[in-house]
């Protein structure tokens, strides 16, 4: 048993079993950020000369369509904000793209009428098939491995990138940046777009034919969408400065958005997943990597960060009812969900994967220079 141990850096710690530490105690997502990430990211700048080169090119490829580009939405701080530069500050006619997973709280749909009705745009809303979706999930959970929200997130950037191409729009913006994200879950918090696991998990344990449900493997939209339709992932955040903080005030100010009580939980599933389901059956918790973002970004100190880990992920009052909730819109009793989540756990590698697929994809990105994350599979 490896004797624990938390970065002295940051926050993160051998809850993420292949962390290394150095003679200082300085964990190797910072080691990376420094080598890989910081000399070449610059928060202070804003880089509105590129950002204009880009937003003239997506104008001019997209005159003939009724949108130059597509956006997915969620409600959240990075997407709305990211909704804002594309139309006010790139000129850009983006429509704007919602799925819905059955799981969202009322805020996240207030955020994104109030940020559709204030810049006056166009939205379509998919509606994933809801027996579908509950079944998949259930499966997640009975297959016993830490990536249950891997069904409803694959859903939303498989419903993207699929309307995308299908209706021939070329660029799709997102609200991924460095600013907030340049330390990822590790892989066994979080495991990566595995679609071969995916159906192999449903196969064990699902029940109800997966007819709708969106689905798009990584060659798909890394290869086949990429270099045969022309489908062109775009992260207008990078390009400015973004302040997180500063960037939801603002939101609030001009549009009435809400502030989430933590990054994702605009979703009661994701909410339950996160705040509940890691940190009770496998003791991830992955306020670790979004608070060491902050660190390292400047934006928070280790010791705010200790405090709020001090603290439970969410109210437990709140998360019996949430657990109450979720256990009913899957089908099941809050008892036999207690069953489910208290099977022994297992891994991706334990169902049929892409792994080996993964590896080589993320190997090539990093030598390519189009991953600087620590990523280590």
């Amino acid at each position: 048993m490896r004797t624990y141990q938390r970065c002295t850096r940051c926050v993160m710690d051998t809850t993420d079993s292949k962390i290394t530490f150095d003679k200082n105690g300085v964990c190797d997502h910072c080691r990376n950020y420094d080598k890989n990430i910081k000399p070449f990211w610059k928060p202070q700048e804003n880089r509105y000369d590129e950002l204009k080169q880009l937003a003239k090119q997506i104008r001019k490829d997209g005159r003939n369509g009724d949108y130059d580009c597509i956006l997915g939405l969620s409600g959240g701080a990075d997407s709305s904000y990211m909704a804002y530069i594309a139309k006010e500050i790139m000129h850009l006619r983006p429509l704007v793209f919602v799925v819905d997973t059955g799981w969202n709280l009322n805020v996240a749909v207030e955020n994104i009428e109030k940020i559709v009705k204030g810049m006056n745009l166009d939205m379509y809303t998919e509606v994933v098939n809801w027996k579908e979706m509950a079944d998949l999930q259930l499966s997640f959970f009975k297959a016993s491995i830490s990536s249950c929200d891997h069904p409803q997130d694959h859903a939303i950037f498989a419903g993207l990138y699929n309307y995308a191409v299908k209706h021939r729009i070329k660029y799709v913006l997102t609200g991924s940046n460095t600013s907030t994200e340049f330390i990822r879950p590790p892989v066994e918090w979080l495991y990566m777009n595995d679609i071969t696991m995916m159906k192999d998990i449903h196969k064990k344990f699902g029940k109800v034919p997966l007819k709708t449900f969106p689905m798009c493997g990584m060659l798909k939209y890394r290869v086949l969408y990429k270099y045969f339709y022309g489908m062109t992932r775009v992260f207008p955040l990078d390009y400015v400065v973004y302040d997180k903080e500063k960037a939801q005030q603002f939101l609030h100010e001009k549009y009435g958005w809400t502030k989430y009580e933590n990054k994702h939980y605009e979703n009661v599933f994701t909410r339950f997943f996160e705040g509940y389901y890691l940190p009770k059956k496998f003791g991830f918790d992955t306020r670790k990597n979004v608070l060491s973002n902050q660190i390292l970004a400047g934006t928070m100190t280790r010791e705010e960060a200790l405090r709020i880990l001090e603290k439970p992920p969410y109210d437990p009052e709140q998360m019996e009812q949430d657990k109450e909730y979720v256990a009913k819109k899957m089908g099941i009793t809050t008892e036999e969900f207690d069953r489910i989540i208290a099977l022994p756990n297992k891994k991706p590698a334990d169902y049929k994967n892409e792994m080996w697929l993964i590896k080589i994809g993320v190997e090539i990105s990093k030598r390519l220079g189009m991953e600087k994350r620590n990523l280590r599979l």
